[in-house]
């Protein structure tokens, strides 16, 4: 039986496809190439090799789209004849949580297994990122913590461990400390695009806008060149951009790296709106950009299988002026609801709470805005995505009261603003307005 370079066993492997199978893990510990391409080379050499099934149902399990889901489906019926070791059985049953849905007990097995096998690499990377759309900081930190004293400098993957580390650490707070993992993590592979966002993550939440222009910038090769992780890590240079007001080079950002190619992966176009709706709040007009990225939203509009998705749907829906594709979203949400998965939960306690409360906005009814995010702002973690993209939330309210002409929350919110981010121009935009605001 093959082994990989921790011995961990994988059955059904032989020589020929364990190699392209650890390329697979390696692209996706660094973001990189095409680990699903990797793995159909693995599973066309060893068609009963069960972790290569399992792994290419992962990449598909976490693609938030409900055509990918059904790939992991049939990954996961894949996987479930063949013969496995009781950590790889362990793998294809979390697989089948996954592919059904049940997030939070496909993170559970994963959890376990890297209990007993810390030196499991897929585990490790995949919980973590279950851990990411599930809104989960602590175990983003302690999944990776728990398994940090089992690896050294030098493992194949090391650096991914360390990254992984740095967003957990920086996802808890503990920011001087994910600074110094991140960093550790790109001067061992300068190519892990995780750990490149984890340390923009830090100046982010630091409100150090020049620091993660000159992050950013100083070797973008580095962290986009063929990396699948590129959209998101130029979205965080637009975000310091964005900070500092400097509105030309966020749309310079959008219409070249972040939505030039008009993606339809909705974890690209998630971060799309998110930039869009960030300008639109500031009541920059944005031009046709709107419908453009509108359009590729509708067709998904009926997906209703992840919240955080249908959030930043709306906010394209709601720029475009598009009521009908708004509707069918809803619909979908209520449809969602009454759903046996995770996703109802997602969805009934932050995602539709949120989605009308953008609609609202559209709609000018800003004090109903305000109305649906104040109770959801404390449990939003529960749909997922990182502080830095439910950033967003607290911007849309904050711009709802003052719209609303509220002077009291506006005060509140923007004091708020203002000790969690002193150093940002924007929250001394915004205390300025709401100064205004109580004077008139």
């Amino acid at each position: 039986m093959v082994k990989d370079e921790f011995g961990l066993s994988l059955s059904g492997a032989t020589p020929a496809g364990f190699a392209p199978y650890s390329r697979a893990l390696g692209e996706l510990q660094r973001f990189v190439g095409d680990p699903v391409g990797s793995a159909d080379r693995a599973i066309a050499e060893n068609p009963d090799f069960v972790m290569a099934h399992v792994f290419k149902g992962y990449l598909f399990g976490l693609a938030t789209e409900r055509e990918a889901t059904a790939v992991a489906q049939t990954c996961h019926a894949a996987a479930l004849p063949l013969a496995g070791t009781t950590r790889e059985r362990a793998h294809v049953a979390a697989l089948g949580h996954l592919a059904g849905g049940r997030w939070h007990d496909a993170a559970r097995i994963l959890e376990d297994i890297a209990i007993d096998e810390p030196l499991d690499a897929v585990a490790l990377q995949v919980g973590h990122q279950i851990d990411f759309f599930t809104g989960n900081a602590r175990m983003l930190r302690d999944r990776i913590g728990r398994a940090l004293p089992a690896w050294q400098k030098g493992m194949p993957g090391y650096h991914a461990v360390l990254g992984m580390q740095a967003f957990g650490l920086e996802e808890m707070g503990d920011y001087a400390r994910a600074e110094s993992f991140g960093r550790q993590a790109i001067e061992i592979e300068p190519r892990d695009g995780w750990a490149q966002h984890a340390v923009a993550h830090v100046m982010e939440m630091q409100s150090r806008q020049r620091d993660g222009i000159a992050w950013m910038r100083a070797n973008p090769d580095a962290w986009s060149k063929d990396s699948f992780l590129k959209i998101h890590n130029w979205w965080h240079l637009a975000l310091f951009h964005y900070d500092l007001g400097e509105t030309d080079e966020v749309l310079k950002l959008y219409d070249g790296p972040i939505y030039g190619d008009r993606s339809t992966l909705a974890l690209n176009m998630v971060d799309a709106s998110a930039i869009l709706w960030r300008l639109h709040l500031g009541r920059v007009d944005v031009g046709e950009r709107w419908a453009a990225l509108a359009a590729n939203w509708i067709p998904k509009a009926a997906a209703g299988n992840y919240a955080f998705n249908d959030a930043h749907a709306m906010m394209a829906f709601v720029g475009a002026g598009l009521e009908a594709p708004a509707r069918t979203l809803l619909e979908a949400q209520r449809e969602a609801m009454d759903g046996g998965d995770d996703n109802a939960a997602f969805t009934r306690d932050v995602g539709h709470p949120l989605t009308l409360a953008v609609m609202a906005f559209g709609e000018g009814n800003y004090t109903e805005s305000v109305r649906l995010i104040r109770p959801i702002r404390s449990i939003a973690h529960r749909f997922g995505g990182s502080h830095a993209q439910r950033d967003v939330i607290d911007l849309t309210l904050i711009e709802a009261a003052l719209r609303a002409g509220d002077g009291a929350l506006a005060r509140a919110l923007t004091a708020e603003r203002q000790l969690a981010r002193p150093e940002s121009p924007l929250s001394a935009l915004f205390s300025r307005r709401a100064a205004d605001l109580s004077e008139n």
